[in-house]
């Protein structure tokens, strides 16, 4: 049966929901396991085209002085809303590929059980990266193993940066992978103010695995910014295979007292120029007030200057 199963680089985690603990010497524990011998392999990494049927073999061990009953699983992998790898309640990916000799195995007390297990690519698989997990449970724990299945054919490495926001401290924003491989983003920060540059940080590797299609929120702390400027932040995303996204956002960062300050100062600008209109109109009317022209409320004729007066008096007479 074609098979290719190689290991890459480190990585062994408890998941659904529960907090890495660590294993003490007389815990249960699951583990890549080749030809019945255990490896030191972190996780599983297989690779074939689609309609390929991938096999090896996990390794649960138990060092108590008590049998032991470990039901096996296999689950998609996922990150949470904060990038923290976890898995889909439901297996709709590799997790559903997986088939194991047996499901349920009971392991004798200091005996270690080595389990078969297949993956099953479908025909019609995308190319690209499909991450998964198996999960073991057993005496009210859960852990698991990875399984980085990558599907042969032309990949795709794309992401963007979404929604930047400046507020409390911090610059948060959301990545989203376009693509079809699984990412390790890199994050630089710059932002420029009325009078230069306010942060400029170098690119540095974030501490999340961004899994295809998946989208993240993710925070940047920024606990000094100016007390008083306009900045425009940029956030620049890089990762393997080419993928680069920007993000931007503006924000004003004035003090509480000068907020204060400045509405007093608006308010007293508004009052002085609201006093000049009104004493403004006062002159006007003064100047045109009733009784210097024939008729009450009206101005009177307008004689240029120079030109002589005329005088009419006035006889009773009607004409």
């Amino acid at each position: 049966m074609p098979f290719a199963v190689r290991a890459l680089c480190l990585a062994s985690v408890t998941v659904l929901g529960v907090a890495p603990v660590s294993v003490a010497d007389d815990d249960w524990s699951v583990v890549p396991s080749a030809g019945g011998i255990q490896d030191g392999r972190p996780y599983f990494y297989a690779e074939g085209a689609p309609g390929t049927v991938l096999q090896d073999t996990v390794s649960v061990r138990n060092p108590g002085g008590e049998p032991l009953t470990v039901r096996l699983r296999g689950a998609d992998a996922d990150n949470d809303r904060d990038g923290t790898p976890s898995v889909r309640a439901r297996a709709k990916d590799t997790g559903a590929w997986i088939t194991f000799a047996e499901r349920t195995v009971r392991i004798p007390a200091r005996t270690r059980a080595e389990v078969p297990f297949t993956v099953s690519v479908p025909a019609d698989t995308a190319p690209g990266d499909h991450p998964g997990a198996i999960l073991a449970s057993a005496g009210g724990r859960t852990a698991a193993v990875r399984v980085h299945l990558r599907v042969g054919g032309p990949t795709l490495s794309a992401l963007t940066v979404e929604h930047v926001r400046i507020h409390d401290g911090r610059i948060s924003y959301e990545l989203v992978n376009r693509g079809t491989t699984v990412l390790t983003p890199k994050l630089g920060v710059r932002a420029e103010g009325l009078f230069g540059a306010v942060l400029d940080r170098a690119p540095r590797t974030l501490p999340v695995e961004l899994l295809p299609g998946r989208r993240v929120r993710l925070d940047e702390p920024w606990p000094d910014p100016p007390a008083l400027d306009g900045v425009d932040v940029e956030l620049t995303v890089t990762a393997e295979g080419g993928a680069r996204a920007e993000g931007a956002a503006e924000a004003w960062f004035v003090p509480k007292a000068g907020v204060v300050a400045g509405a007093a100062a608006g308010l007293a600008v508004c009052t002085g120029g609201a006093l000049w209109l009104v004493r403004r109109v006062r002159r006007v009317w003064r100047v045109r007030r009733p009784g210097q022209s024939g008729q009450p409320g009206r101005p009177g004729p307008v004689v240029a200057a120079g030109e002589p007066r005329t005088e009419v008096e006035s006889t009773g007479a009607v004409m």
